[in-house]
C-alpha cells in the first residue's frame, strides 16, 4: 500500500473538550456532519482575550472537626426469653 501526502493540503484543527485532532479540510467538509455528532468543534486561530476577574477580601472560613463515628455495642443480646 502506497500512501500519498499532498502538500497543498490544508490542514483543520478540531477539538473535543482534552482531544485535539487535525485532519485534512477536504475530509472535514466531506464529514463535516459526523464530526459535529460527535462533538468536535474547529479550533479558532484568533485567541479570544479573557477580562481579569478581581478578587476582593477573600473570607477563609475555618473547617470543623470532624466527627468520629461510634461503633455498635455488639455485646446486646436481643433474644427474649
Amino acid at each position: 500500500m502506497v500512501k500519498m501526502i499532498l502538500s497543498n493540503e490544508k490542514q483543520i484543527t478540531l477539538k473535543r473538550g482534552d482531544k485535539t485532532i487535525t485532519r485534512s479540510q477536504l475530509d472535514y467538509e466531506t464529514n463535516k456532519s459526523m464530526y459535529d455528532f460527535r462533538g468536535f468543534k474547529q479550533v479558532q486561530d484568533t485567541v479570544k482575550e479573557i477580562k481579569e476577574i478581581k478578587v476582593q477580601d477573600e473570607k477563609v472560613v475555618p473547617l470543623k472537626p470532624k466527627r468520629k463515628k461510634r461503633k455498635k455495642n455488639e455485646s446486646i443480646n436481643l433474644v427474649k426469653e
